[in-house]
């Protein structure tokens, strides 16, 4: 059974990877005509683009694609492919002079840890789109997550590797998912269990010298989907479910080294929400946020 975000159906994954230069990319495709969507960038030092069009009062609804992607804010030429991509099947916003794909996409900081003379462009984003499937999620050290690491708090040095990760779940027969992934200053922890999963021991109040925070080179990034319909306002309450999640498995989160941004779509192809759904459907967003990026840094152990 696919656990993952292509459980919703209409959404395809697609991954570009360079393992040796530990770095890559991936793309979220969303069905022909696009998905309702919203986002939040809570993290204070993002890079990220066409994030702006995504708060509620912004007149474009719908995106054709999301696109996590390493290499910092030179990963961002990796959009390019994307809507290159999009461009050639007629895909995108609608104008008098053609369609013009919308990508929101947002980076994650990987050049220390494998070629920083490599990253992700516009060829990389064209190839993760061209072998984007239905398939469930490829998860650890692929895509974006090729080069992530975690516990940074501490050091490079002593970090460990991390990696891309899904999780999924149904709710009222709505179908909520989310892919993610950690390049976080902090370490993840099992809430349940309390298991340090990834990342080292945390550190404590009596030894502040242990706090080594890389501003800007840090990240936690969520894309979260589902079928429920909903609008643009409540997929941006559940982009903030999101951090919340983040959150949830980060020991620290969102601190001012981050930057740490989330999506949400919704394809409208699922049962409406009963009367205070969202509610639920906010705590399931949590919750397979929290899942998806444990999920990462275990496959990539």
């Amino acid at each position: 059974m696919n656990r993952t975000l292509t459980a919703v159906a209409g959404l395809t994954v697609g991954h570009w990877t360079a393992s040796e230069a530990r770095t890559g990319c991936t793309v979220v495709l969303c069905p022909e005509g696009g998905c309702l969507a919203s986002g939040l960038v809570l993290g204070s030092a993002p890079g990220s683009r066409e994030s702006a069009l995504l708060a509620p009062e912004k007149t474009v609804e719908r995106v054709d694609a999301v696109l996590l992607t390493g290499g910092s804010a030179f990963g961002l030429a990796a959009a390019d492919g994307v809507m290159r991509w999009l461009e050639s099947r007629g895909r995108g916003f609608p104008t008098p002079y053609g369609p013009i794909p919308i990508v929101p996409t947002a980076v994650l900081f990987d050049l220390g840890v494998g070629r920083p003379d490599v990253r992700p462009d516009a060829e990389a984003g064209f190839a993760a789109a061209e072998a984007a499937s239905a398939d469930p999620v490829q998860e650890g050290p692929f895509g974006a997550g090729t080069g992530a690491t975690v516990g940074k708090f501490r050091g490079f040095e002593r970090a460990s590797p991390s990696g891309v990760g899904s999780a999924a779940l149904t709710l009222g027969g709505a179908t909520v998912a989310a892919l993610a992934v950690s390049n976080a200053a902090g370490s993840l922890v099992d809430p349940d269990s309390g298991e340090l999963v990834a990342g080292p021991e945390l550190f404590s109040t009596e030894e502040p010298d242990a706090l080594t925070l890389p501003e800007g080179t840090n990240t936690s990034l969520a894309v979260v989907a589902t079928d429920a319909p909903i609008s643009k306002a409540a997929a941006r309450a559940l982009a903030q479910a999101a951090h919340f999640g983040i959150a949830r498995v980060t020991r620290p989160s969102h601190t001012t080294a981050e930057g740490d941004t989330t999506f949400v779509l919704s394809t409208g192809r699922g049962p409406a929400l009963p009367l205070g759904g969202l509610s639920g459907l906010s705590v399931a967003v949590q919750q397979v946020v929290a899942e998806a990026l444990l999920r990462g840094a275990r496959a990539a152990a």
